[in-house]
């Protein structure tokens, strides 16, 4: 799940600055964006993403607002079916935490899409990393909700009780230094994610390539989203998508808007405030009950047509297309990002 919070820059040192989400102060990787102190940025897993608009960015930290008019329409629809998939999982969680799908009519069906990278990696990946983990002089680090996904045989917070090395990290600069101050040790990083993180996961590779710190691998399982979204188009069973916001924050509106013209498909890429999610499935729903495609971004606060040119072109010179296996899914021609060839020197390898 690609979360993303909002918080205001209170200063700036070099790359780095102190951003203050509702008075918790944390250190903020800023390389990616251009700003100044008291402007608001968007971060995710410890980079800043995005700048965004003061306003927007009160009102997400803010109440959800409700809309009592489109409250009332959703909750008593009665045209045609109609089936939605929120692809991001963070939509899905946003969805629950506002009430808005326990409100919606029996006629309006919600699914939960392919958008939590955890959720979405293969078995056989949990493999490797456990065995990495039971290797001497190896230790995985991975985001906290790594650890509770099942493998063949354990998990890696299993393997940990059975006296694996195993630890979790929110920042993944974190390994960096992790890496720098013990030399003795291969430290292999649990690299999932979409396009949301593979920007970070670039940036740490640059980091160490720069730092010469060998000793920190990364073990991919990385994801794009049209590729997917272009697959379930062509199931035909799902009449309109809510796009994931977070992910189109670096990849741009245009990505999604050629997928909704290609497959005549209605998709809007939504926020995550109660009344951003109301527009976003009012709108799919009209569209469907009008027989309609079309695109819409109603996140256009922090996603633009283009997203975070920055960003793309740091994961462009980094990493490189290729099939990827999705679990439920199977394999996905074109759908997984990998280290480049000149990069394998931070690829980690099983013996």
């Amino acid at each position: 799940m690609c979360v993303a919070y909002p918080g205001r820059v209170e200063t700036i040192e070099g790359a780095h600055g102190i951003v203050n989400f509702s008075g918790n102060k944390v250190r903020v990787n800023l390389s990616m964006v251009s700003v100044e102190t008291g402007d608001y940025v968007l971060v995710h897993a410890g980079m800043a993403i995005q700048k965004v608009e003061k306003k927007e960015a009160l009102d997400w930290i803010g109440l959800f607002k409700e809309i009592e008019e489109i409250i009332r329409w959703l909750r008593e629809y009665d045209g045609r079916p109609v089936k939605i998939m929120e692809v991001c999982g963070t939509h899905t969680s946003a969805l629950y935490k506002t009430g808005l799908r326990q409100i919606l009519s029996p006629k309006i069906r919600l699914l939960s899409g392919p958008g939590c990278p955890v959720c979405v990696t293969p078995t056989a990946y949990i493999d490797k990393l456990v065995e990495i983990s039971f290797r001497s002089g190896h230790r995985v680090l991975a985001f906290g909700d790594m650890l509770a996904v099942p493998g063949t045989e354990m998990s890696l917070a299993e393997a940990r009780d059975r006296g694996a090395s195993v630890d979790f990290f929110y920042n993944p600069e974190d390994a960096l230094k992790k890496a720098e101050g013990e030399k003795e040790t291969i430290f292999v990083l649990a690299a999932v994610g979409f396009e949301t993180t593979a920007p970070i996961w670039a940036t740490v590779v640059k980091e160490a390539d720069e730092r010469h710190i060998l000793n920190l691998k990364l073990l991919t399982a990385l994801k794009t989203m049209p590729e997917t979204l272009g697959e379930l188009c062509t199931a035909g069973n799902i009449d309109g998508f809510l796009c994931p916001g977070h992910v189109a924050v670096i990849t741009g509106a245009e990505r999604y808007r050629a997928l909704s013209e290609t497959y005549g498909k209605p998709m809007v890429i939504g926020g995550f405030t109660a009344d951003l999610l109301l527009s976003a499935v009012a709108r799919l729903v009209i569209a469907v009950n009008k027989g309609q495609g079309g695109f819409w971004n109603d996140y256009g606060s922090v996603v633009t047509e283009e997203g975070n040119v920055k960003a793309w072109e740091r994961v462009g010179a980094f990493f490189e297309k290729g099939d990827a296996l999705w679990r439920g899914l199977g394999v996905v021609k074109n759908s997984g990002f990998y280290l480049k060839e000149k990069y394998n020197l931070y690829l980690a390898t099983l013996a």
